[in-house]
């Protein structure tokens, strides 16, 4: 077996290789401790004065919004889904990067979204 450390779009990833055996698969890669994560970007501008919130819940990709999974208001835990974003046709799971109560949804489904465009916030 060879263990291998494969970086992909910043997410660091340990794998192992068995040499000589041919399954037809392979296990699914596991997120390394130190992988890095997504600082937070400053809320919009545009949000009136004490409307958003302290965290800000950023795009790690550009993509299509197609589902919010909480509103303004909700309490959520840190890992909880609150949107769904498709990207290279793939569904991905926006997630809380902290426990907190939802402050603003700054998307509506159907939007295209940048990378580190600022998608909700909490507080």
């Amino acid at each position: 077996m060879k263990n291998y450390t494969i970086t992909v779009n910043g997410n660091v990833y340990e794998v192992t290789v068995e040499e000589g055996t041919s399954t037809g698969t392979a296990p699914a890669p596991r997120a390394a401790a130190s992988a890095p994560k997504a600082a937070p970007a400053a809320p919009k501008a545009a949000a009136p004065a004490g409307a958003a919130g302290a965290v800000a819940v950023t795009a790690p990709m550009p993509g299509k919004i197609l589902g919010i999974k909480a509103e303004p208001g909700k309490a959520v835990a840190k890992g909880e889904a609150i949107i769904i974003l498709e990207a290279m046709k793939m569904e991905n799971e926006i997630v809380a990067p902290s426990d907190g109560t939802v402050a603003t949804i700054d998307v509506s489904v159907g939007d295209s979204v940048e990378a580190g465009a600022t998608l909700a916030t909490l507080n």
